[in-house]
């Protein structure tokens, strides 16, 4: 017998996500259905504002996504009026990115997804001893002593016969499809605490380029951290970035790249291995866009970026289409199955710069049973690039790196899945795609010591510019402009797309990472990248534990936020979580 499965919300996410399903009587998934709960209102909240401080209002898109939308903020601006910035400036933007990349992907890993591979009751059968030798077997982390995991151990021991877990509650605990032995639940559940102490010596990094974390400042034009020559510690320079602040970011980058190769590197690897069976289901699309970052020049220097931009369709790595961000043939979003309505209809495609953002619910009034699959069932819209679905992320980026035969990461994809006797095509995959995310981890962890050293080689030789100011009156501005600001956030391409007239916002349009992957259905009908990926070859064990979708779509790592922002119909928050036969 068929059985529609819901799970609403999906937890362990950014934002408000609800996931339906069709089952057959076999437990494969036939169909899925992804649907964002509510509007995101930023574009209208934009309206008639000074382009200069839209940054500070679309940083507020999320609030784990703390810098990103501020970045491409920014550079939509610079880019609709033509505002190169300083090479320092374009240093510490990349120094920021960098550190979001690192500390988004590890807190990622350990508290929104490892918990899906992770048994937490699991690790109270462990021998500490047995944990502390599969530990050093893997990796020289410091903190590997039957001690240190016999202390965790009871520390977990009185959540649960406390009966309050905490932040381990609404696990499928004892589920028949977790396969970690009780010691590598134990090392993994350490390493869980031990990444949140790590991470708030990680966010320091923004505080010291960006004033503050979260939501760190920025400014068109360069960056908002004046430079000092001197070392800081006469006090004049106390709100400036000196040598004492550079070097202090130097720890925090050792520290990171420490964590990253001694425990998140190795963990993914261990952890993979008992799934292997995971890295041959979930990858649905087959085609990925990236839209590229880092760059040594300026971010309209397509050559100079550590990241390419380009589209690979049908896991074709021997060919890169190329891609233009302001070609309305090549990028459209769709409403077809979306909570909108456009001017041309609702199965016309706009481009961001003619974008729109007009409600038009047509679905059922919360709480209901079932979405109405056949009409509107998101407030997210679908974008596409030439009408072809794409996933973007990491497993994008990797995919996007080896083909442009990045040799750093040819080398370490070879090198883990030597380790785990797999086929190239394997990242290809739900547990593909989170290992691609710690492979790029440790990519960009690698690159940052360079930009810091870049930064510091320019000061002292005696430049110390961050902002270029020759635009900054909008009498020097053209009547009309048009811009995309475009990045490589952690979730996947970002762009934010602005038109400026008569010195203000006439429009503006972000396409986030999340929209292009957790899309519904488009006019003609495909199914956006997550409906894809649990519709390749999922079985559900237990329909009222459906833990294999989790599995999924966290592999994608998703931040609702930056596409919707969610309530009842009454105004309350939705956090009781269901999952329904």
């Amino acid at each position: 017998m068929e059985k529609r499965i819901v799970v609403d919300p999906v937890t362990r996410i950014e934002g408000h996500l609800r996931v339906e399903v069709r089952a057959g009587a076999d437990g494969r998934i036939a169909e899925a259905w992804s649907s964002g709960t509510m509007v995101r209102g930023i574009e209208i909240i934009l309206r008639g504002r000074d382009p200069r401080e839209a940054w500070a209002l679309a940083q507020r898109i999320c609030g784990v996504c703390t810098l990103v939308h501020g970045i491409a903020s920014v550079r939509a601006v610079e880019n609709a009026l033509g505002w190169a910035i300083p090479a320092n400036a374009q240093l510490i933007r990349n120094l920021m990115i960098g550190a979001q990349f690192v500390h988004d992907h590890v807190m990622h890993f350990y508290h929104l997804h490892a918990l899906d591979w992770v048994d937490v009751v699991s690790a109270l059968k462990a021998d500490p001893k047995a944990t502390s030798a599969l530990a050093q077997s893997i990796s020289g982390y410091a903190r590997s002593s039957p001690g240190y995991f016999s202390d965790v151990q009871k520390r977990v021991k009185t959540f649960v016969e406390s009966g309050q877990l905490g932040i381990f509650a609404n696990g499928y605990w004892g589920h028949p499809a977790y396969r970690l032995p009780p010691e590598a639940n134990l090392m993994a559940l350490a390493h869980y605490l031990d990444a949140l102490a790590w991470q708030r010596d990680v966010a320091r990094l923004h505080a010291l380029f960006g004033g503050k974390n979260p939501h760190p400042n920025f400014l068109v034009g360069g960056a908002a951290s004046p430079i000092s020559a001197g070392p800081g510690s006469d006090g004049t320079a106390a709100t400036s970035l000196n040598l004492v602040s550079l070097e202090e970011a130097r720890a925090i980058i050792r520290t990171m790249r420490e964590f990253v190769d001694q425990v998140y590197l190795p963990d993914t690897l261990a952890i993979a291995g008992y799934y292997k069976d995971w890295f041959a289901r979930g990858e649905g699309v087959g085609n990925f866009l990236t839209v590229g970052d880092f760059p040594s020049k300026g971010i309209d220097d397509a050559a100079s970026r550590l990241i390419p931009a380009g589209v690979i369709l049908g896991r074709d790595l021997s060919h890169i289409e190329p891609i233009d961000l302001r070609d309305p043939n090549q990028v459209q979003e769709f409403v077809a199955h979306s909570w909108y309505d456009y001017s041309k209809g609702r199965q016309a495609g706009l481009h961001p710069h003619e974008g729109e953002t007009t409600l038009h619910y047509d679905g059922p009034k919360p709480p209901y049973e079932q979405l109405d699959v056949e009409a509107g069932y998101s407030w997210l819209k679908s974008p596409r690039w030439r009408g072809k679905v794409m996933e973007v992320g990491p497993l994008a980026r990797v995919a996007m790196l080896y083909a442009s035969g990045h040799e750093p990461t040819r080398a370490l994809a070879a090198q883990a899945l030597r380790t785990l006797d797999l086929p190239l095509q394997a990242l290809f995959s739900t547990l593909g795609r989170t290992a691609a995310r710690t492979l790029e981890t440790k990519l960009i962890a690698d690159q940052m010591p360079s930009w810091l050293d870049a930064l510091l080689a320019n000061i002292r030789a005696g430049d110390s510019g961050v902002h270029n100011a020759a635009l900054w009156e909008p009498s020097t501005w053209p009547r009309q402009a048009r811009g995309v600001g475009f990045m490589e956030a952690p979730r996947g391409a970002l762009c934010h797309y602005v038109v400026i007239e008569d010195g203000r916002i006439a429009n503006y349009q972000a396409v986030v990472p999340s929209t292009w992957n957790a899309g519904p259905r488009d006019a003609a009908g495909q199914p956006g990248p997550y409906e894809a990926a649990l519709m390749d070859r999922h079985e559900l064990h237990d329909p009222e534990q459906p833990l294999e979708i989790l599995r999924t779509i966290h592999s994608f790592d998703p931040c609702i936020a930056c596409a919707v922002h969610v309530s009842d119909a009454n105004g309350a928050p939705r956090v009781q979580v269901e999952t329904r036969v």
